[in-house]
């Protein structure tokens, strides 16, 4: 049974997508910060202040990912699970809906008629990003968790967060999960912090690059895309 499943990854093609400035004309767990100080759940100038700390290190490749992580997820802790959902509601059809350009579902629809499986690697949280996924139609999702008690939010996160390396990591264990192993592959992404998984697959594409990952991409010859 195992050498059949593992034959029929052989064959399988995996078309994999970040999700924030690739999929997305902006960056969701930014949005997603500007959207509760707006709605007065946290505080506006604090809030915003320490957001835009995080986005320039991230850009700049120096995020410490625990430490924005820490941050980002204190909303989900501080508030009623049934009340931070319906202000999810909310966030995706006022931003982001609009953030998901025709160019990112005819990419989408493309690997999918092609036949491959459809997966998103991001570092933003799942709470933020499954109904993303939903709205894409992309069943695989590999996002960083966010640890429950009872039902609510803790504020903490368990297993690996899916930033950097740690998205090969993560790609590795749902491959183990399913005795599969990697095999043709395509990944998108806009950032010089997914280079290692870029580096891992065997159609790496930069996509909307930023100016780190651009160069890179023009010195290994990898397709660049720009909308």
């Amino acid at each position: 049974m195992a050498a059949d499943r593992a034959a029929v990854f052989i064959e399988m093609k995996l078309a994999i997508f970040d999700l924030d400035n690739t999929l997305l004309s902006g960056d969701s767990d930014y949005e997603w910060g500007e959207f509760l100080a707006r709605k007065g759940i946290v505080d506006k100038e604090t809030y915003s202040r320490t957001n835009a700390v995080h986005m320039a290190d991230y850009r700049s490749g120096k995020l410490n990912i625990n430490d924005f992580l820490a941050f980002q997820l204190e909303p989900l802790k501080d508030n009623p699970r049934y009340f931070m959902e319906e202000i999810r509601r909310h966030f995706c059809k006022e931003i982001i809906k609009p953030m998901i350009s025709g160019n990112a579902r005819a990419l989408v629809r493309r690997h999918r008629e092609r036949g491959h499986v459809l997966m998103i690697i991001t570092a933003t949280n799942r709470f933020i990003t499954a109904p993303i996924a939903v709205e894409l139609g992309i069943e695989q999702l590999i996002a960083t968790e966010v640890e429950e008690v009872d039902g609510e939010f803790t504020g903490r996160t368990f297993g690996t967060p899916s930033f950097g390396e740690g998205k090969i990591h993560r790609l590795h264990n749902w491959l183990a999960e399913r005795n599969e192993k990697l095999s043709d592959s395509w990944f998108y992404s806009d950032s010089h912090n997914d280079l290692p998984l870029l580096q891992l697959v065997n159609h790496p594409v930069a996509l909307n690059p930023d100016d780190i990952l651009r160069k890179e991409a023009q010195l290994r010859k990898w397709k660049i895309i720009d909308w």
